[in-house]
């Protein structure tokens, strides 16, 4: 096996191999004297241990707090409603199965056991390190606008400090004369409705042309839209100074790494929890909860027969178990080399679908009693997104008894959800780039100039997001940077390069030598077979469906707008097959040679020490050893 170099000479090989001096032992380094001759690995220099977590639940906490977040509350109830109620558990359940733990176990094993972010962790396969890069695009994009999410729902929990809230009244100054504060659909058939603000009576037309305090409150304050992606207008000074101070916070959470990363998500991943069980003892006891829940969990067995059905049950798994951003190769690679991350994946999944499954009894048992106030269907109010967060909940909450608690609570806990997916996100690219540079001698705060250059170049795209256009900006990025089509894409050649490139069983063996015993064969089976035939159906279904973006299924965005969109999406898969094909142009020798070369791990010196280890005790050492009866005396 090979050695780490010493005095910098040899590019980590043994000398009986002849040494590669220009080769440094970096896996980008493509020249070699003798392309006839490979070293069977390489082995980068012996650089500072990788820093680590101060207790194991810490990384627990920290997994919860980023795959848990605002996609487990706003998009799973709806998705279950829409497609079949319980039935839709079967589609999910079985994706899970084959995709969703699979991949989830297979990122945080190979951060664990390379001891990298997620661009060095492709040192696994050095020529797939697109990968890496791909995953850097996406969790940067999901950064820069996911924390759009944490600025209007830190807006909405300041404005909930009032004795009234300013969304549920019609006579504010951004209120229309065809706001509507009160009115019951069944009334129509007697051709009045009684208003209090605007007219002593409406007909049906009126009514039908009217518009809520609450969606007038969202699209006239807080976003002040615009007529399209063309029409930019005015900055919000006041969402500027949200962003500002959600951007602070994000900033004192990561700055320090992983020591204090970890304590912090005691409080932000546990505490939504608390607040999920207030609202839901409060949500049950209101008038029109159980249809609400009847609703949610009734099963529609026809549904089981569409594809539609299925595509979404694998969509969500992808984006509710963050899955392809990398960060979670980020944080397990600050675990112990010797953690059992087979079971904490088990453990991780059960919360994050768990966490899905109990918060559509809080949402539609408040849906149920919003639809029982207004005397409507509840599919005219079940809502999903941003929709349900700043439309649908906040028209419910205003409904309720002592109304500001309700809707301090619930924006709090919204606040919390995103918080720490947000600052762990950030997490996740910092350390990818830091791990560029393992060693070399910088600046003492190297972290937290890094996380402040991350924050600050996300802050500024995040201005174009704060303007009157701002929200068809959101949706640009939401729809295409880290849709659905990049996430699969993502997964699918994960799969690939550890099944087929750096082997299954291989990587079933460093798992074995890890945590101590070997997982069950189906992880390799999903690995290698099932998981990828997953990943690409889904993403061949979404890419003969494409849609072109509307909002708010009115406004269709311009071709230009679209080319962005697409450019943010190929701005990620296309590092996968560019940075293979640059790699093999740059190498030398046949293409055998090549790909033997490009494909050979780049092991860091911890490695070394477990190498040696068997991935399992040897036979004769379990039939031949015995209980100890005598203090501590054995076979």
């Amino acid at each position: 096996r090979s050695r780490a170099p010493r005095d910098g000479a040899g590019g980590g090989y043994p000398p009986e191999l002849g040494g590669y001096p220009e080769l440094g032992g970096y896996p980008d380094s493509v020249g070699y004297p003798d392309p006839g001759v490979y070293p069977p690995e390489r082995v980068v220099p012996a650089y500072q241990e990788r820093e680590t977590w101060t207790r194991q639940m810490d990384f627990i906490m920290s997994c919860v707090g980023f795959a848990v977040g605002l996609g487990n509350v706003w998009r799973f109830p709806y998705l279950c409603y829409k497609n079949g109620g319980g039935v839709f558990l079967i589609p999910y359940l079985l994706i899970v199965l084959v995709g969703g733990i699979p991949i989830f176990f297979l990122e945080i094993a190979l951060g664990q056991f390379m001891k990298a972010g997620s661009i060095n962790v492709w040192n696994i396969a050095p020529l797939f390190k697109g990968l890496g890069y791909a995953s850097m695009v996406i969790v940067f994009f999901c950064n820069t606008y996911y924390i759009m999410v944490l600025a209007w729902g830190f807006y909405y929990f300041i404005k909930s400090f009032n004795s009234v809230l300013p969304w549920s009244t019609c006579d504010n100054e951004w209120n229309t004369p065809s706001c509507i504060e009160f009115f019951r659909h069944p009334n129509c058939e007697n051709g009045s409705l009684a208003n209090a603000t605007a007219a002593p009576n409406l007909t049906c037309l009126q009514l039908a042309e009217g518009h809520s305090p609450i969606v007038e409150f969202w699209e006239n304050k807080v976003l002040g839209i615009s007529e399209g992606l063309d029409h930019p207008g005015r900055m919000n000074w006041e969402m500027l100074l949200c962003l500002v101070a959600v951007w602070i916070l994000v900033y004192f959470c990561v700055w320090k790494g992983v020591k204090s990363t970890g304590k912090i998500v005691y409080f932000t991943a546990t505490f939504p929890y608390v607040v999920l069980v207030i609202l839901f003892i409060r949500g049950v006891t209101l008038p029109g909860a159980y249809d609400g829940i009847m609703y949610y969990i009734k099963p529609d067995w026809s549904k089981l027969g569409e594809a539609q059905v299925w595509i979404d049950a694998g969509t969500q798994i992808f984006f509710s178990y963050a899955i392809g951003l990398g960060a979670l190769t980020a944080l397990g690679s600050y675990n112990r080399f010797n953690n059992d991350c087979y079971r904490d994946a088990f453990m991780l999944a059960l919360i994050n679908s768990g966490t899905s499954f109990f918060a559509g009894f809080v949402v539609f048992s408040i849906l149920g009693f919003m639809a029982a106030e207004q005397g409507v269907h509840i599919s005219q109010v079940a809502e999903s997104g941003p929709g349900l967060a700043f439309i649908a909940y906040p028209k419910a909450v205003s409904l309720m008894p002592v109304a500001p608690v309700w809707a301090a609570l619930f924006f709090f806990m919204l606040l919390l959800l995103g918080l720490d997916s947000q600052f762990v996100g950030v997490e996740g690219f910092v350390t990818g780039m830091l791990d560029l540079y393992p060693g070399r001698s910088y600046h003492r705060y190297k972290r937290e100039i890094a996380v402040a250059i991350c924050c600050f170049l996300c802050f500024i795209i995040d201005l174009s997001m704060i303007t009157q256009g701002g929200m068809y900006v959101f949706q640009l990025f939401d729809y295409y940077s880290a849709s659905g089509m990049t996430l699969l894409w993502q997964a699918f050649w994960e799969c690939i390069v550890v099944s087929w490139v750096y082997g299954a069983d291989r990587f079933m063996d460093d798992v074995a030598r890890m945590i101590g015993y070997r997982p069950f064969p189906w992880m390799k089976w999903c690995w290698s077979f099932i998981t990828p035939c997953v990943c690409m159906g889904i993403f061949l279904f979404h890419l003969v469906n494409y849609k072109p973006l509307t909002y708010n299924n009115v406004y269709v965005y311009p071709w230009w707008g679209e080319v962005i969109g697409w450019c943010l999406a190929l701005s990620s898969m296309l590092c996968i097959p560019v940075s293979v094909l640059y790699k093999l142009f740059r190498a030398k020798g046949s293409f055998k040679q090549r790909w033997a070369h490009l494909t050979t791990p780049v092991w860091g010196p911890h490695h070394m020490e477990y190498m040696t280890r068997p991935p399992h005790p040897p036979q004769e050492l379990i039939t031949n050893t015995v209980p100890c009866t005598k203090g501590t005396e054995a076979l």
